[in-house]
């Protein structure tokens, strides 16, 4: 999804050595993140426009973290949300593939405004299409990535099971052994 890939470009260390990447200040992945999500951009961003990208990231993680926290988004979000929408004019067209036909939007320009707008709008779609108490932030409190469980049972805890999970799975088993090792002895009369 077009929205979490987003956040998730605020990436921190998984591991726990406290290491925080901006990704989007990168211009090689910011490049490779507009081709992997079929957006394009007439030029790179420019300092006010990658400012605006930031603050967009912040906005959709304010809302994440009100999912998470089983509250509704904040009214002043969701018209931060609506306001950048609207700068994203589109063009509605009917394409056919394999012989089924799908409505396809085409942004009207090629300017960070209109992909600031399409990632807003792809929450906006979570919000309102998908199912927003599936998203989740991992518990891995060094990670912090965004995802959408989409198990039956809705208990996934951690982005990746086997690098998450298991990292957190081998720290408690060591807290409970440094525990048992520290506690103090009894002595029978």
């Amino acid at each position: 999804m077009l929205w979490d890939d987003f956040i998730n470009s605020l990436h921190h260390d998984w591991k726990g050595d406290g290491a925080i990447d901006d990704r989007l200040d990168k211009p090689e992945w910011l490049e490779q993140w507009l081709k992997d999500q079929h957006l394009s951009a007439d030029q790179p961003p420019n300092s006010k426009e990658l400012q605006d990208l930031k603050d967009l990231r912040t906005l959709l993680h304010r809302i994440v973290t009100q999912y998470v926290e089983n509250s509704l988004p904040r009214e002043e979000d969701v018209e931060a949300l609506n306001s950048i929408m609207a700068l994203g004019p589109v063009i509605r067209r009917l394409a056919i593939s394999q012989n089924q036909y799908q409505l396809q939007w085409q942004g009207v320009n090629r300017q960070w405004t209109h992909i600031r707008a399409e990632i807003a709008a792809s929450m906006a779609q979570q919000i309102a299409e998908g199912e927003p108490s599936r998203i989740r932030i991992c518990d891995n409190p060094n990670c912090l990535w965004v995802y959408v469980d989409a198990t039956r049972n809705r208990s996934k805890k951690y982005c990746d099971d086997k690098m998450c999970g298991n990292l957190m799975k081998v720290r408690r088993f060591r807290e409970r052994q440094k525990a048992a090792v520290n506690m103090p002895k009894h002595e029978h009369d």
